[in-house]
């Protein structure tokens, strides 16, 4: 089916165009609400721009550096120059997980090398993965089915486009284009549980058949948000918790990572993670920051870093297109996306962002895309990065570049419309003759108009094949467009000050510890003032029926809580309710805690358990994450937890509680000195 068909198809299926339609609205309140907390978004939208095309353009000594710290870390670094080579690398590495018929042994890694494979020793391996593009891009799945390995997704959305054995729709919101009722049917016919349209119901339902796959696999696999070149470390941001998971549990994680994904250093991550959020799902700060530096104990930790045609890219015009940082946005914004969906585009990058990246990765074949654009601008307004898409398109539709690298003129483009840009481009040259042809233009399609059925015949082909022939606006589009725009900002500033009464003045009039109380009780988060600690968990832990909880050591009186009839492990257990951390820090803007690997396995206590019970003294609230963000440094893998886990997947409808915990309850401990 060719693009047109496939615009065609689109347009005519109406659920289709109610579920896009929910989702742009909804995006777009969510990503103003979230930069109205930010006064100065521009600025540092203009900063990560410089940063984005620094790291561009000193790709290699950055890759260089990254490596070398990544290796002194001890993972183990990959190149790989394309999909075949990068498949082949994750066979390799699967071939290393000793797997055994029912649970695993042990999680020793001295011990899970096998010489002599026992009678009970399987080749296929399970594997757990966590959403990448990457590994979209390079058809992953497939190759590691066609060698007899099972490969399971987990993040909800993608797991349900697994079940339909679909591709992805949208980067962010695989299952965008799918309502309720959908996904209702799918698990019925795919799990076997009764038809029902309940989206807490149907998330609760993949937690619980994901959950066994999270504790049994052998091998998790993930994208990567950001490498820091300054560390080696990888910085992951998801909202479910399975990232998490199968960068935590499974005793081999391999990283798929795009080459051009790196920032210099912790600092400009810190500023990355300002606009990502935003960006992607209109959020401050995503539920699980994480950033990895070292393999955990029990770990081998593999980074698979994937040129695919980037080094060619970077050659060409379309280098800005690296710049991408993959959130988003430039597709809700899209008029044209927002009535398509990403399966028209027929390629793993749909949109304005991937009309430009798929031509330039993927060659000549999918410049056509890049017809799918009305250049109002809307893609580079939204971009957190400022990259320069309507230039990127139109460079796309002049023949920009291709997969080898060329420069053709014209490619992707019917004889007609290379025929009718050669005229524009005489026209447009000419103010008297542009505003004469305008009005011509005018004229034309008012005398057309009364045609236009006749004209959608299919035997007759041309703009009347997919598309009316009204007639000319009064008003030019862009002046619309703008002033549309700026009534729509200025509808949203209003609800955005009504709900967050005036953002811009909120530092000021809050101390930075009720700051952070608001902030995570709006997350669903919950904020008990204590000075006492561990009572407060006995009395938590009565309320709820427990007696048994995994406790991080050094964070409350172990022998108190025996004394009350709980009993108390550092060792982690899938089984219990409750896990009890130490926070290392908390931050008053976003309501987030930082939980950091050590004595006693923090990280599966705050993941695990159904609720998680985070200690954090009042004195170790700082302003932002900038303020943080050297913390994570010196941990093997450290985690910003903003709220539980959650997830919007299906029909954009917040539902609390996906893989990770369904509870954050924060003991902020006052710790002020005494007078």
């Amino acid at each position: 089916m060719d693009f047109r068909a496939r615009i065609r198809e689109s347009l005519d299926n109406a659920s289709l165009q109610a579920a896009l339609d929910a989702n742009a609205a909804r995006r777009a309140k969510g990503r103003a609400t979230a930069f109205a907390s930010l006064p100065d978004w521009q600025e540092r939208r203009q900063r990560a721009h410089a940063v984005r095309a620094e790291v561009i353009a000193r790709l290699d000594s950055y890759l260089e550096q990254f490596i070398q710290n990544a290796q002194a870390n001890g993972i183990i670094v990959h190149r790989a120059k394309d999909a075949n080579e990068a498949n082949q690398i994750v066979l390799g590495i699967c071939a290393q997980a000793d797997r055994y018929t029912g649970r695993h042994v042990n999680t020793d890694t001295t011990s899970r090398r096998v010489d002599a494979k026992p009678s009970n020793y399987v080749t296929a391996k399970l594997i757990a993965k966590s959403k990448s593009m990457v590994s979209e891009e390079i058809e992953l799945n497939h190759t590691l089915e066609a060698a007899g390995h099972r490969v399971v997704e987990t993040d909800l959305g993608e797991y349900i486009v697994q079940l339909r054995r679909e591709r992805p729709a949208h980067i962010i919101t695989p299952a965008v284009h799918l309502r309720r009722g959908d996904v209702g049917q799918l698990f019925h016919e795919k799990l076997g549980i009764p038809y029902t349209e309940d989206i807490s119901t149907l998330t609760n339902t993949a937690r619980k058949v994901l959950r066994e796959i999270f504790l049994t696999a052998d091998v998790g696999i993930s994208g990567v948000n950001f490498g820091i070149a300054e560390t080696g470390g990888i910085c992951i941001v998801t909202n479910e918790g399975n990232g998490r998971m199968v960068t935590t549990l499974p005793c081999i994680h391999i990283a798929l990572m795009g080459m051009e994904r790196l920032v210099p250093s912790l600092d400009d991550l810190a500023l990355m993670l300002s606009l990502l959020p935003r960006s992607a799902t209109g959020q401050k700060l995503s539920v699980y920051t994480q950033l990895i530096h070292h393999p955990l104990p029990h770990q081998q930790r593999h980074i698979v870093i994937l040129d695919n045609g980037r080094s060619k890219l970077r050659a060409s015009p379309l280098r800005e297109s690296l710049y991408c940082i993959r959130c988003g946005a430039c597709l809700n914004a899209c008029p044209v996306f927002r009535e398509l969906g990403g399966h028209a585009y027929g390629s793993v990058y749909p949109g304005p962002i991937g009309s430009v990246i798929s031509a330039g990765l993927f060659g000549s074949d999918f410049a056509p895309l890049a017809q799918a654009s009305s250049l109002c601008g809307a893609c580079r307004d939204a971009c957190p990065v400022d990259i320069d898409l309507p230039k990127l398109l139109t460079r796309v539709r002049a023949g920009g570049a291709t997969k080898e690298g060329k420069k053709k003129e014209g490619a992707g483009l019917p004889a007609s419309s290379k025929i009718f840009m050669q005229i524009y481009s005489r026209l447009a040259r000419d103010p008297h003759l542009f505003a004469l042809s305008q009005r011509l233009a005018a004229l034309a399609t008012r005398l057309a108009s009364p045609f236009s059925d006749w004209l959608r015949v299919p035997a007759v082909t041309g703009w009347g094949y997919s598309k009316d022939f009204p007639r000319f606006a009064a008003r030019p589009f862009r002046a619309r467009f703008h002033r549309e725009e700026a009534k729509n900002a200025k509808v949203f500033e209003k609800e955005v000050r009504e709900e967050l009464r005036d953002p811009h003045t909120f530092a000021v009039q809050k101390n930075m510890i009720e700051q952070f109380a608001e902030e995570l009780t709006m997350l669903g988060g919950q904020v008990i003032l204590t000075n006492n600690p561990t009572q407060s968990v006995i009395d938590i832990l009565e309320s709820r029926g427990a007696n048994h909880i995994h406790l991080e050591p050094g964070t409350l009186e172990a022998s108190a809580l025996r004394q009350a009839g709980i009993a108390v492990t550092a060792a982690p257990d899938a089984a219990l309710r409750v896990g009890v951390t130490n926070a290392r820090c908390g931050l008053a803007d976003t309501g987030s805690v930082l939980i950091a690997d050590g004595e006693g396995s923090p990280l599966q206590a705050s993941l695990l358990p159904e609720v998680h019970i985070a200690v954090l003294r009042a004195s170790q609230i700082l302003p932002a994450l900038e303020n943080a963000i050297d913390m994570m440094k010196e941990a093997r893998a450290a985690v910003f937890i903003t709220g539980p886990s959650r997830t919007a997947d299906i029909e954009m409808t917040l539902t609390i509680g996906v893989h990770g915990p369904k509870e954050l309850i924060v003991l902020l401990v006052d710790d002020s000195p005494r007078g």
